[in-house]
């Protein structure tokens, strides 16, 4: 054993008294933001932060990554919180370590890119609301992107730390896109826009232990600026994959707490600790401390999100990332989707899809947001391509991406899907070779105006300009100009409580419980009928109390062509009763849309319009970002009528048949199902 190696053992409660190392790896904490994103959606709530915050202070990590990403999104649409505020709060805690984001380049925290009046206006309120380190990252890595948000990051005194996204074309590094030099070459890019890191996102876990040697080794021999390296443990490479990038020199390493540690999440930081003790790169964190963080993590926290969190893998590893190379978060959102159409039996077709997707859009890195374009336009094919015809139905956002509004592939798009991708694009059909932002107008002053009689608050505009549907629906909660329904309320312990009890109840085969009355005698009028439920067939016996009961059937009337069918009546199971038991149709119900996932907003209970005519029916559940036409408008066959949000991607949905609007059934926010009629057209 090296002398390095040596150490005098003593009790865990003396770790903390051990001499300092010469070269400690440093640690960023990832729970507060990555860490819930991965594993339960970005769900976590201020509120389940705060109990653990001062302790969290104490422990001396580099930094804490505790904004951006997906919750900026998240915390305005599902949890009715304002993301700004979450940075205040936190701050009030955390006395003395950095606080880190992860912004999206020119992307901001959306997906797509934004003016540069919102970029820069962006990081300047991020800055002064406590953010320390800006990890800034491009999904192409076409760090033209930067430019912008780099000038605003550096004019506030702040942090930048430059990403590279790690991608792979082969099981491992090399090939002729992504191997050594071309990530040497990125750092180079880097080290000119005076980068004070570099770190590179391992998004999906593919990283090989011996890959990471290479490549931090060559970084470190080829640069002065520290190297972080960040991945996710999605497939049970990433703490092997550490301890190689620790012994090649590595200077800061991303990991979570173990309670919010791996499956897709990050591995956790007390292994690595205690792997490290006593060497020359040992972090100095004192277990104990880590150890009470865990228990208030496990014991108050953790019990509120686990009906968020799949407990049907019996692996806590996914080996299939190494194939097809999907991030956890990815793999999550196309597996919800499939299953809300009715279609997860096609997910080997999914895997199958999606490398060629990924080489007609030019080979670009899974991560956010190119992993949703990838994802959402394979689904698509899948589910809508046919013999005659690929790419069918081409997301919003593909269509930018052809265009040149998200930046440089790393390969050249197809030709063929780039021609067909721009026919008849608004931007015009020639692609753009210059930074995106030169494009984008400003937006900043046009959101301001929008807004005028709610609010003239920066951040209140940033948050509507970077999301327009439902910034402006959390607005209106926020103002109280709408009431909140109860599904954005938190979850409490109690809460936990009765849904366990109620779970044991119904385990225990006493949910409902018998009556103490003795059951009365069958009567001589007693009709026994048969009730088909799907697949499933029982038989069910009527008895009316004081005689024979007295049934009448009503002929349904002849219904219009076309109506408005309720959600609820197209996902409802299909029951075959006897003619004799059939009551008398009811009057026509007013229409909600049933929400594809939990909802952000309440349901629409616009009445549905029993119009003749054409429907334009909803292909996939998702949002209704809004209606290209009105009711009275002309349309022809093939016309945009609606744009519906689907996986956080837009589909421009065409008009059926030519002729008038002649009800729209939904408005925009509203949450639609698959075959929910949007509109008809006669």
């Amino acid at each position: 054993m090296s002398d390095h190696f040596k150490v005098k053992m003593q009790s865990i409660n003396d770790y903390k008294n051990r001499p300092k190392a010469d070269n400690p790896v440093k640690i960023q904490d990832l729970t507060l933001r990555d860490g819930h994103e991965s594993l339960f959606a970005s769900r976590g709530r201020t509120e389940d932060m705060i109990p653990i915050a001062e302790m969290m202070d104490e422990v001396g990590f580099w930094g804490v990554e505790v904004w951006g990403g997906a919750t900026f999104d998240t915390m305005h649409r599902f949890l009715n919180e304002d993301p700004w505020q979450r940075l205040r709060t936190l701050k009030r805690y955390f006395k003395k370590t950095p606080f880190s984001m992860l912004l999206r380049g020119q992307n901001v925290v959306g997906y797509r890119n934004y003016g540069d009046d919102v970029a820069l206006a962006f990081v300047e309120k991020a800055a002064e609301n406590g953010i320390d380190i800006f990890r800034t990252f491009d999904a192409l890595n076409d760090f033209r992107n930067f430019e912008t948000v780099v000038a605003a990051i550096k004019d506030c005194g702040k942090h930048f730390q430059g990403c590279i996204c790690y991608s792979l074309t082969e099981p491992r590094m090399g090939g002729d896109v992504y191997n050594l030099d071309y990530y040497l070459d990125k750092a180079k890019d880097l080290e000119k826009m005076q980068a004070d890191s570099i770190c590179i996102k391992d998004m999906a876990g593919l990283m090989a232990p011996y890959d990471a040697f290479e490549l931090i080794k060559a970084l470190k021999e080829n640069t002065d600026i520290p190297i972080h390296l960040h991945s996710h443990f999605t497939s049970g490479m990433a703490p092997m994959t550490h301890l190689k990038a620790v012994e090649a020199g590595v200077d800061v390493i991303d990991t979570c707490m173990s309670s919010y540690a791996y499956r897709t999440s990050h591995p956790a930081v007390e292994p690595l600790v205690m792997s490290l003790i006593g060497t020359s790169r040992d972090t100095g964190f004192d277990m104990k401390k880590l150890a009470e963080i865990n228990v208030v993590l496990e014991k108050e926290v953790l019990p509120k999100y686990k009906h968020l969190l799949d407990d049907s893998k019996v692996s806590i590893i996914d080996i299939n990332a190494l194939l097809h190379q999907i991030p956890g978060g990815m793999l999550s959102n196309l597996v919800n989707q499939l299953r809300e159409m009715d279609a997860l039996d096609r997910m080997d077709e999914v895997f199958a899809e999606l490398p060629r997707v990924r080489r007609d859009l030019g080979q670009i890195p899974l991560v956010t947001p190119t992993s949703q374009i990838v994802g959402t336009q394979t689904v698509n094919n899948v589910l809508f391509d046919d013999g005659d015809e690929d790419y069918k139905m081409i997301t919003a956002q593909v269509k930018d991406l052809c265009y040149g509004l998200y930046g440089k592939t790393a390969v050249p798009i197809s030709s063929k899907l780039q021609k067909k991708a721009l026919k008849g694009y608004e931007r015009g059909t020639k692609p753009i070779t210059c930074r995106p932002g030169e494009v984008v107008e400003p937006e900043l002053e046009k959101a301001r105006n929008e807004l005028k009689g709610l609010t003239s608050d920066l951040e209140d505009i940033l948050l509507y300009t970077l999301y327009p549907v439902t910034g402006k629906k959390f607005l209106m909660y926020k103002y109280e100009k709408e009431t909140p329904p109860d599904s954005l309320r938190p979850r409490t312990l109690e809460d936990v409580k009765k849904a366990d009890e109620i779970l044991a109840k119904a385990k225990a085969g006493t949910l409902v419980e018998k009556s103490s009355k003795d059951a009365p005698a069958k009567g001589k009028h007693t009709r026994t009928f048969n009730v088909f439920i799907e697949d499933e067939y029982f038989e069910v016996s009527v008895d009316e109390p004081g005689g024979q009961p007295i049934i009448t059937y009503a002929q349904p009337p002849v219904a219009p062509a076309a109506p408005a069918i309720p959600s609820q009546a197209l996902a409802a199971p299909r029951v075959a009763v006897s003619p004799a038991l059939r009551p008398a149709p009811p009057s026509p119900a007013p229409k909600q849309s049933t929400p594809s996932h939990k909802p952000a907003t309440a349901p629409s209970s616009k009445p549905a319009a029993a119009a003749e005519g054409t429907p334009l029916t909803a292909p996939m559940p998702g949002m209704i970002v809004s209606y290209a036409k009105e009711v009275g408008d002309s349309v022809a066959k093939g016309d945009s009528v609606v744009i519906l949000e689907a996986m956080k991607m837009e589909n421009s949905l065409p008009a059926p048949a030519n002729g008038t609007i002649k009800a729209i059934n939904y408005k925009s926010g509203d949450s639609v199902s698959k075959n929910d009629v949007l509109c008809i057209i006669g």
